[in-house]
């Protein structure tokens, strides 16, 4: 039987976590922090900063922020600011993901999803190189790359011109 993602259970858990706001130009995590949190957007506009460059900007209801850090006991590997008044689902990660089958699924989703278009990025590159495409586009094709495998969560990876966008649900 495959692995599927029940939304609607998803939506009721989130529904039960406490929520956090925060006003336009705060921090929410700060890479190199320890948080032990895991922060579900609900509303608003966040920027994720990753060695002070701009990585993504996310506006999605239902990314995730800090499953790394949790997952990995260590320190978050971004900044994550607000843009514009934020609202958040806030859990204790450890709690959540040891207890909650359902949470522990939407992040395993999330991650396979963003290793999945890394992979396939990887490949576009290894094509680009062997046709030897102009630096400009494989220059973008590690920059799409690099925003797969650097983002926290995020559901909008910017690489490049563009944006890469994978859904929560």
């Amino acid at each position: 039987m495959p692995l599927i993602h029940d939304s609607e259970t998803w939506q009721r858990r989130l529904a039960a976590l406490p929520l956090a706001t925060y006003a336009a130009g705060e921090t929410v995590f700060g890479e190199g922090t320890r948080t032990g949190k895991l922060l579900i957007l609900k509303s608003g506009v966040v920027s994720v900063v990753k060695g002070g460059i701009e990585i993504a900007t996310v506006a999605e209801p239902g990314v995730i922020f800090g499953e790394l850090s949790a997952l990995l006991d260590r320190p978050h590997t971004a900044d994550v600011r607000t843009l514009e008044a934020s609202e958040f689902h806030v859990a204790e990660a450890a709690t959540l993901l040891v207890q909650d089958p359902a949470a522990l699924l939407y992040v395993a989703m999330i991650l396979a999803r963003r290793l999945d278009a890394a992979n396939e990025a990887l490949l576009d590159l290894k094509d680009q190189l062997e046709a030897g495409e102009p630096l400009g586009l494989i220059d973008k094709t590690v920059e799409r790359i690099e925003g797969l495998l650097g983002a926290i969560g995020t559901g909008y990876i910017r690489a490049g011109a563009g944006f890469y966008v994978f859904p929560s649900a």
